[in-house]
């Protein structure tokens, strides 16, 4: 039986591929770096995180890039021996807007190919290939020409922001677009049209969308063509998976798909899904990627196995040999470096934010600018994968003036977060306090009173449950301190906003250290545990 989402927690825009006996996944990482993650397995249940491949500055720079921004939709495949990745670096969002809006909506989207030998790379520096739109996929055809198809951005006052999905063929000796552009597909009425696929099968040229915006409407949608640049004819159903009419569903959100075949001649989908807060209704996980089997019928069109394109919780696994990894430990420690599970935020430069040598065996993180900064900020973490769990760590932080906090951090963004921190003032002396910043209050920001405490390291530890979040601290890592305030989880989710923002990440979990003085003092942190578990009342 697989699990769905197979990859939980911020793991969204799934793009499958299989390789001999291996398969892969890639998703999005948005403001996250390095960029793209790639997920593999060999029996479709278990999925190991095994590469970032946009790891260094050649690659990708998302200094500045705004919140849900960067790193947009990959889209992974192998052919004549190499992995080929495209993906959008998103560098400005401008505002919501739907079709037909009275004003502009000018956004910046670069589509670029990035190319390796093994999935562990080398990764080659960058191919430009345009910026008419986002959600970029790569389809190699028979005849051995390749073309690049993306969603059209109409930028212009009263007109369909999404204006379709375009193709132009790929020359790979002169690594460059050539020909002309063509659109092929104008979408549906649910519009919203992006996230376009191309397949080739018994002569049909299959196309697989994603409609309905990534939120509770979200679809696949699916059509067909004898050419590959058009007409296409819609599938009889239109959209081949959607819970969009179906609130009883558990995975909710389902679309942006891909497909992969098994060595058996099985088509299994990947795609989106969203699992809401039970009494909240937000999605505190993000956007996570979720597996399921589909069959051809007789007229050569693919479906659900119910025929009602319904996203499965549990479908029953492949016939293929089970290949489990070893779980991840509880207690991540950093004498060989960074675990792979974590990131940070926006910059190829991470000695300028932190060590794990410059301390031996620590986490050291150099205080850096305000948390929530688009550009320099200490902040590494991982994801939270699932509703309930428990964290911790041992910081040894030394502040001496107000500009100086170094702590744990439960964050989605930066008008989203509840920060547990150290400190120091004239009036408490070296003290702990929790700062939020909430997006759906009157109030965008709260700090709870500050805590005097003693010198010397220290434990800190979150427990979430639900949509209710506890800080507590200790000195000797027995005995807890609990603050008494509960915080709201479900801030850290993608329904959460001010007006306006794009919210397309999910919640992480870690440690940041910002000095706005300047002096850049440092925060040493011993391990980091991250612990997923029932629910505690």
């Amino acid at each position: 039986m697989i699990r769905n989402p197979i990859l939980p927690g911020f793991n969204p825009d799934p793009s499958i591929v299989r390789v001999g006996e291996d398969y892969y996944i890639a998703t999005s990482t948005f403001e996250w770096f390095p960029g793209v993650q790639i997920h593999h397995s060999r029996d479709l249940v278990n999925w190991r995180l095994i590469k970032r491949p946009l790891e260094r500055a050649s690659q990708l720079n998302i200094l500045g890039a705004p919140d849900s921004c960067g790193v947009w939709a990959p889209c992974l495949t192998y052919a004549d021996g190499l992995f080929h990745l495209i993906y959008t670096d998103v560098k400005r969002y401008g505002r919501t807007t739907t079709a037909g809006a009275s004003g502009a909506s000018l956004r910046d989207f670069h589509n670029y190919l990035v190319t390796a030998p093994s999935i562990h790379g080398p990764w080659s520096d960058p191919v430009y290939l345009n910026s008419s739109g986002f959600d970029p996929s790569l389809f190699h055809d028979d005849d051995g020409r390749k073309w690049l198809v993306n969603m059209l951005w109409d930028h212009r006052a009263g007109k369909n922001r999404f204006a379709g999905i375009v193709a132009q063929e790929y020359s790979p000796a002169e690594q460059r677009l050539i020909g002309e552009r063509r659109g092929i597909f104008e979408g549906t009425p649910l519009g919203l049209t992006e996230a376009p696929h191309i397949y080739r099968r018994d002569g049909w040229y299959y196309l697989l969308t994603a409609e309905g915006g990534t939120g509770w409407n979200h679809a696949v949608t699916m059509a067909r063509s004898r050419d590959l640049l058009g007409p296409y004819e819609l599938h009889p159903d239109t959209y081949i998976l959607s819970s969009r009419l179906r609130p009883d569903a558990p995975l909710q959100r389902a679309g942006h798909a891909d497909l992969v075949e098994t060595p058996g001649g099985e088509t299994w989908m990947v795609y989106l899904c969203g699992r809401p807060l039970p009494n909240r209704g937000r999605c505190v996980l993000g956007r996570e990627t979720a597996i399921q089997k589909m069959v051809w019928d007789e007229d050569g069109w693919l479906r659900t196995l119910d025929g009602q394109g319904v996203a499965e919780l549990n479908p029953a696994a492949p016939d293929l040999p089970a290949h489990p990894f070893a779980p991840t430990p509880v207690r991540s420690t950093f004498e060989a470096g960074l675990p792979i599970d974590f990131q940070w935020l926006r910059s190829p430069f991470p000695e300028e934010l932190f060590s794990t040598t410059a301390r031996p065996g620590w986490l050291r993180l150099f205080g850096r600018e305000t948390i929530g900064s688009q550009f320099r900020q200490a902040l590494v973490a991982r994801r939270q994968q699932a509703l309930c769990y428990s964290a911790a760590t041992l910081i040894d932080f030394d502040p001496r003036h107000f500009q100086q906090a170094a702590g744990l951090v439960c964050y989605y963004g930066g008008t989203k977060f509840h920060y547990l921190h150290v400190s120091h003032d004239e009036t408490a002396g070296r003290h702990l306090r929790v700062m939020s910043a909430l997006p759906d209050s009157p109030q965008a920001d709260g700090f709870t009173p500050p805590i005097p405490l003693p010198e010397g390291p220290m434990h800190l530890r979150v427990e979430v449950d639900y949509e209710r979040l506890r800080f507590g601290w200790s000195l000797d890592g027995v005995t807890w301190e609990w603050l008494p305030q509960a915080f709201d989880a479900s801030i850290l989710s993608d329904e959460a906003t001010a007006p306006g923002l794009p919210n397309f990440t999910g919640a992480f979990v870690g440690v940041a250290c910002q000095d706005m003085s300047g002096a850049g003092l440092p925060a040493d942190f011993a391990w980091f545990d991250y612990e997923e578990r029932d629910y505690r009342p």
